[in-house]
C-alpha cells in the first residue's frame, strides 16, 4: 500500500478574522480542507488495518491447519494406545497401526519426531512421549490461536472505527458545502 502525504500550506492573502487559511494537499491533489485531509487519512488508515486483518487471518488460518493435523495425530496416537496390552504393561510393547506412517509425516511436518520400530510399529514408551508432545503443541497452538482472534477483533474495531470517522467527516463536509451553496442562493 502506498503512503498517504498530507501537506498544508497557507493560502496568501486569505483570513478569516484574523486566522490564516490553509490549503491541504493530500496525495498530491492540491485545494482539499481538514475535513477532507483528515478523512483521507482516516481511509487510509482503515485500509492498513483492513491489510494487517489479512494478513492475520491468514496465519490464523494456518494455525488451525496444524491444529486439524496434530488433533489428527493425537487421536491416532490414543487409538493405538489403547489397542496396547492392558495386562503386564511393558515399555517395549508394540502395536502396528496403518495411520502411524502418517501421523509420522505429520509430526515432521512440525518438527517432531514419532519412532517406530522397523516393522512400522510402535513402543507403548515411544507412544506416550509423542502423545505428550502432541498435546503441548495443541494446547501451546491452541493459546497463540485465541491471542491472534482477539486481536483480529480489536484490529477490526480499529477499522471500523476509522471507517465511521471517515464516513462522518465526509457527511460533514457535503452538509457544510449543501448550506454554504444554500446561504449563496438565497
Amino acid at each position: 500500500m502506498a503512503d498517504l502525504t498530507i501537506s498544508a500550506q497557507e493560502i496568501p492573502g486569505a483570513s478569516v478574522y484574523g486566522v490564516a487559511q490553509v490549503s491541504y494537499s493530500v496525495n498530491g491533489v492540491a485545494g482539499q480542507d481538514y475535513a477532507a485531509a483528515v478523512a483521507a487519512a482516516s481511509l487510509f488508515q482503515a485500509n492498513a488495518f483492513e491489510a494487517e486483518c489479512n494478513a492475520l487471518s491468514a496465519m490464523v488460518r494456518l494455525r488451525m491447519e496444524k491444529l486439524d493435523d496434530l488433533g489428527e495425530v493425537l487421536s491416532t496416537l490414543n487409538q493405538v494406545v489403547a489397542a496396547m496390552p492392558t495386562k503386564n504393561q511393558q515399555s517395549s510393547d508394540t502395536v502396528w497401526d496403518p495411520k502411524l506412517p502418517r501421523a509420522r509425516e505429520l509430526m515432521a511436518k512440525y518438527g517432531m519426531t514419532l519412532t517406530l520400530e522397523s516393522d512400522g510399529s510402535i513402543r507403548r514408551d515411544n507412544a506416550s512421549y509423542a502423545q505428550n508432545d502432541v498435546q503441548y503443541a495443541l494446547d501451546r497452538e491452541d493459546n497463540d490461536l485465541q491471542q491472534d482472534m482477539v486481536s483480529i477483533q480489536s484490529l477490526f474495531s480499529k477499522r471500523d472505527n476509522a471507517f465511521s470517522t471517515a464516513s462522518q467527516l465526509i457527511v460533514k463536509v457535503n452538509n457544510a458545502s449543501q448550506s454554504i451553496i444554500a446561504n449563496f442562493g438565497g
